[in-house]
């Protein structure tokens, strides 16, 4: 009786999980078809593309931050991380900012560019000098360059000082602080919780540790930091002076006679920055489109002749010669995770696999590794390297071309490239290596939890609960001091430098491009277009397609992707602007802090990162 009732109950169960499989399935399908009707009906019911019908400016209205590539590339991600309402900002390649503003400098129906830079948030100023070289370039054509801003961060006002004049609102400002390098400091902290923190590393100047291990920035850390900071600072200064024909000494006033010339103004930070030069007028928004409609023709509206950023690059052709061989790019930008990892992080086996289908596909004859990261797992960092000795061993040669930063593990999978070509402000060096162990047995043992059992090696009671032994420890540091030797002696070998000098530019220490170059750590000042230009020429090409290599989408992926593009997810909630304003700082800087925690997953521990040249 008992297995008929069993059976019964197996029978309706089934029937009732087929009923429920059913109903999801119908649903799931009624919700996809919901949003392919209505994908379709808003973005294919007009296949309207946009056009310049006539002479207009374009506006460069960037919004979100310039990135080496979009961080998003498996669509779900994107979708998934709206609903759970993390912010996901519109990101903007610095590669297609560059190719659209040289693209609009031969359209003759471009007639003008107007950088209106309000939702550009603070960028690295390498990336913001290669965007430069393209204002420059478009200037050459004999087009004007208009800048409009109702207040201007330290980067908005860099692109800004480009232009033949530039507009500030008259309650307005132009907000220049400097560089910095700060960082929390977690040691008393993590006391009072009890944890304790293990630390192995091999460099004097190696400071990415430093805050779990201090309550401060050690003074060898300082050191190194003021020498970069300062001459990052010094080569934004410059830029500006030499931009809007001023000394340099009027932008880097101490606090006194800052505030000298402020009195002067009456407290006006908008006449202050009109007085020593750094806007050319104070405009409401209605004047200055009255005076930039007088320059473009009116539009009938009000406005001015202008076509905006993003509608322009749907008017772009696209050039392709189908006849020439390419040049393979693979983007390396954010920290370098054990693995494969989306966008956003350096998968190693993710970016290893683009370097060997690069290394197998027939027609690209060179590779250029784009390189914008602090580094990350040790192991990782090996993995590309050896993918990057692959290619050269097949005949391709490789170019590394360094963005704002390829420091540590960044430049660890540059450093047996052909040629590495860095600009003056990227940051790079830090050679050197640490792991970080964190354990709980004071605060469990405080708590009244104990550990206690046997093993059968010296290592099987060493774990989170238990601490480590005084000989699990030396362990440790003896094999952080051997992946130290490795890294070392591997750039010894690449760079043919003798370890006994390389050991003192090593030792963690951080370097500009243009030290780096000096201490032989790189071989030429330069930008992307150089690198290419350069592994073009390894190659013996003349003619020849700029190739980006990335992972394919799959058809669903596509789909979704550009819906994702189109629609702007309504349910994404920001957590962070719900909470004061004077909290969201220090939040999103914990919040940065752990999500850098959470990269760190080399199988070994073993991390050569660079945490303190992450510059605000």
């Amino acid at each position: 009786m008992k297995t008929i009732f069993k059976f019964i109950g197996m029978f309706f169960k089934g029937i009732w999980k087929l009923i429920t499989f059913t109903r999801l399935a119908l649903a799931n399908l009624l919700f996809l078809v919901s949003i392919a009707v209505i994908y379709f009906i808003y973005f294919h019911a007009e296949p309207t593309a946009p056009k310049v019908e006539k002479a207009s400016a374009l506006i460069l209205n960037l919004s979100g931050p310039l990135v080496e590539q979009p961080r998003y590339v498996n669509p779900m991600d994107s979708f998934t991380g709206s609903l759970l309402g993390k912010d996901l900002p519109r990101e903007n390649v610095l590669f297609d900012v560059v190719d659209t503003i040289r693209y609009a400098k031969d359209d003759d129906k471009i007639t003008g560019l107007v950088l209106a830079l309000n939702d550009l948030p603070e960028t690295n100023l390498t990336k913001l000098r290669y965007i430069a070289k393209a204002l420059n370039e478009f200037k050459t054509s004999g087009k004007p360059i208009y800048a409009a801003g109702d207040f201007y961060n330290q980067s908005q006002y860099y692109l800004a000082s480009y232009a033949d004049k530039v507009y500030l609102a008259p309650d307005g400002a132009v907000m220049l602080k400097g560089y910095s390098a700060y960082s929390l400091y977690y040691k008393t902290f993590l006391e009072k919780l009890n944890v304790n923190t293990h630390v192995f590393r091999v460099g004097t100047y190696k400071s990415a540790i430093e805050p779990f291990i201090r309550d401060d920035m050690s003074s060898e850390a300082k050191e190194s930091a003021s020498r970069w900071l300062g001459q990052l600072w010094g080569a934004y200064v410059d830029d500006i002076a030499s931009n809007r024909q001023i000394k340099p000494d009027s932008l880097t006033p101490d606090m006194d006679e800052f505030l000298e010339l402020l009195k002067k103004n009456n407290g006006d930070l908008a006449a202050l920055s009109k007085n020593i030069g750094l806007v050319d007028s104070l405009a409401t928004r209605q004047q200055v489109r009255a005076e930039l409609t007088e320059i473009f023709g009116s539009n009938g509206d009000d406005s001015y002749n202008h076509i905006d950023y993003y509608s322009y690059q749907h008017t772009m052709a696209p050039s392709f010669d189908y006849a020439a061989d390419d040049v393979g790019v693979v983007v390396a930008s954010g920290a370098i995770m054990d693995g494969s990892h989306p966008r956003g992080t350096v998968g190693g086996d993710t970016v290893a696999a683009l370097l060997r289908q690069a290394r197998n596909d027939n027609k690209v004859k060179a590779v250029v590794l784009r390189v914008d990261s602090p580094g990350g797992s040790a192991f990782a960092s090996e993995v590309i390297r050896n993918e990057i000795e692959a290619l050269k061993a097949a005949g391709k040669p490789v170019v590394a071309s360094m963005s704002s930063l390829a420091a540590s593990g960044g430049y660890w999978i540059s450093m047996s490239a052909d040629r590495i070509i860095a600009q003056p402000t990227t940051l790079t060096g830090s050679i050197g290596i640490f792991s970080v162990i964190t354990t709980f047995e004071k605060g469990l043992n405080k708590l009244g939890v104990y550990t206690d059992g046997v093993g059968t090696s010296p290592f099987s009671g060493v774990g989170l609960t238990t601490g480590l032994t005084e000989g699990a420890s030396e362990a440790f540091q003896l094999g952080i001091e051997h992946g130290y030797k490795r890294f070392t002696n591997l750039v010894s070998t690449n760079r043919d430098i003798p370890v006994e000098q390389l050991d003192k530019v090593a030792q963690g220490r951080v370097w500009t491009g243009q030290d780096a170059m000096e201490h032989g750590l790189v071989d030429t000042i330069g930008d992307f277009d150089d690198a290419v230009k350069i592994a073009a020429e390894l190659a013996n090409l003349k003619n020849y397609n700029i190739h980006w290599v990335e992972e394919p989408l799959s058809p669903a992926q596509q789909f979704i992707y550009e819906l994702m593009n189109q629609v702007k997810v309504s349910l994404n909630i920001d957590v962070t602007a719900m909470l004061p304003p004077s909290m969201q700082p220090i939040v999103n800087k914990i919040s940065a802090d752990a999500d850098l925690l959470q990269s760190f997953n080399d199988p070994k521990g073993q991390y050569a990162f660079c945490l303190n040249c992450l510059v605000e």
